[in-house]
């Protein structure tokens, strides 16, 4: 590896990295965010601004990566993923400085919202332009080496946030974290996006594009050739079916719904859950160079592949040994006091509720909300049309309450009666209020999530360079860009809320994991037979699919 080669991977990695950093922070401090820019919203304007915030993270994404895949191919990959870089930069560290609600008003959750749409819009270009810059700049036979290197960066992001807000969380009281230390995170940015753009302004535009450039041969309709031809909208469809889409689950699930499980089911306390799922980062990250490197060696498809399908085959052993050894007690308790829930099968709703503000209010909406949030397992029985749904607690019968329509007072104080009598009777059968360290493995559990960990590092160490590999250079920003964020932002992005509604609707604290299984099965099938292998591919060269 050269001098100028080094300078690439280090600039594009470590600008990506603090990206990440950025992107990732709103999600970690959720709380403290919602109580200081949302705490005096009317329910109408908080249900909008809850949806735009969770827009901004997820579904605008794509939309980056559009208007800036489209920009990175007209004018090139370095100043696309510099301004890229800045958006995101300064839309951080404005959440930092911005005044809460008590202050401003209704002008704290507008900017808020503001800043996260730029935050979506600016990491749906800049990753696309790392990667493929760094491609661009990688030998033959070294490009899954070279891009494996940014496919670091979403985790170390992700453990640079963990870090720096358990430091912060550490070394200060609760309620001065809860004051103004969440908004040093953010501050912290603009010192992070100085140096990487200094970093970034050091390099050159990538030899692809400068090649592209000299012989004339560019596109200037990325967007319509790269979708609106189909040879061309084939390959990204094959790209996001057969690739992203897997790869996606597969992340998200090791690193996301592992926490979201090990916090919000097994009722690990946020601070050790996060320092697990940090020390499984911290072993599991120096995979993602193998599996880029091996990628060189035996093809893309082969580990990406292989990823998906170990990660469908042993998801439930996993999370089941997980459980056990986090919470014992709570294992035993769903093996020792089965619990049953009699219901009108037309009064139970799938609650998919991605935004946090859909209401569920009939009685079997209630009963089984509150069994999923308690980590109960529990069998489904019917019951008659209109009839009131009932939980059978060992010998204990407890009748539900439909809150449709009532005042929001009374339906306030039926719902606090209702977990009051369903909480006694838990906690009689055994249920555990919490998490108990002392009954915990931890070596277990810290194994179980870096193999989790490794699983994710199959399947996206070598992504990128298989979807620069995928398409021209004339469109290859552009190409690459969208069916990555659309399987990231998309069906990665819905797996918690899409998982929870499973797990309420079947009874099983594991069904969730159901959603994960089938979109990375069925990416390895479609992968397997529709997508081609891309390794010993001159990107110089290659002008795309034959029509």
């Amino acid at each position: 590896m050269t001098a100028e080669e080094r300078k690439v991977i280090i600039a594009s990695s470590a600008g990506t990295v603090f990206e990440w950093y950025d992107f990732y922070l709103a999600g970690s401090l959720a709380a403290n965010i919602s109580a200081n820019f949302f705490s005096g919203v009317n329910p109408t304007a908080g249900f909008i601004f809850t949806l735009l915030g969770f827009a901004a993270g997820f579904a605008v994404r794509p939309f980056g990566a559009l208007f800036f895949g489209r920009i990175g191919d007209l004018i090139g990959r370095k100043y696309t993923f510099l301004v890229t870089m800045t958006l995101m930069g300064i839309a951080t560290f404005v959440v930092g400085l911005l005044p809460g609600y008590a202050t401003i008003g209704i002008l704290a959750p507008i900017g808020f919202i503001a800043c996260r749409l730029l935050q979506g819009l600016a990491l749906g270009g800049e990753y696309g332009g790392a990667a493929t810059y760094v491609a661009e700049h990688a030998p033959p036979g070294r490009r899954g080496f070279y891009t494996s290197w940014i496919q670091t960066t979403a985790t170390v992001g992700l453990f640079l946030s963990l870090i720096v807000i358990l430091v912060l969380r550490l070394s200060m009281s609760p309620e001065a974290f809860a004051a103004w230390g969440w908004r040093i995170p953010f501050l912290i940015s603009i010192v992070l996006l100085a140096v990487s753009i200094w970093i970034r302004l050091q390099l050159q535009e990538s030899p692809a594009f400068t090649k592209m450039k000299a012989e004339g041969t560019g596109s200037k309709a990325p967007l319509t050739e790269a979708f609106g031809r189909w040879k061309n909208a084939k390959v990204a469809l094959l790209a996001l079916l057969g690739g992203t889409a897997g790869q996606a689950v597969v992340w998200y699930t090791g690193q996301f719904y592992a926490l979201f499980f090990l916090t919000q089911t097994l009722k690990v306390d946020g601070t050790t859950a996060n320092l697990m799922i940090a020390a499984s980062l911290l072993i599991g990250t120096p995979f993602f160079i193998f599996f880029g490197w091996l990628s060189d060696r035996i093809g893309r498809k082969p580990v990406i592949l292989a990823g998906c399908l170990i990660a469908a085959l042993t998801y439930f052993p996993l999370f089941a040994g997980l459980a056990k050894y986090a919470n014992p007690d709570l294992i035993a308790a769903q093996e020792r006091a089965p619990v049953t829930v009699t219901a009108d099968p037309a009064k139970c709703s799938f609650q998919f509720n991605p935004v946090g503000t859909a209401s569920f209010t009939t009685s079997c909406d209630v009963v089984k909300s509150f069994l999923a949030r308690n980590s109960v397992n529990y069998h489904n029985e019917r019951a008659a049309a209109g009839t009131l749904a009932q939980v059978k607690i060992g010998d204990k019968v407890i009748q539900g309450v439909d809150l449709t329509g009532l005042p929001a007072a009374e339906a306030k104080a039926k719902s606090e009666a209702l977990n009051k009598q369903l909480t006694e009777a838990i906690r009689a059968a055994g249920y555990p209020a919490g998490f108990d360290p002392a009954k915990a493995n931890k070596p277990m559990m810290i194994l179980i999530l870096t193999i989790l960990v490794i699983f994710v590092t199959m399947v996206y160490g070598p992504i990128a360079a298989m979807l620069v590999e995928l398409f021209p250079t004339r469109i290859r920003y552009t190409g690459m860009s969208l069916p990555y964020h659309i399987g990231n932002g998309w069906f990665g992005g819905f797996l918690p809320p899409t998982a929870f509604a499973i797990v309420a609707a079947t009874g099983d604290i594991y069904s969730g994991l159901w959603y994960p299984i089938i979109v990375a099965a069925a990416t390895f099938v479609i992968g397997l037979l529709f997508v081609p292998e891309t390794k010993d591919r001159d990107i110089f060269t290659y002008k795309g699919e034959e029509a």
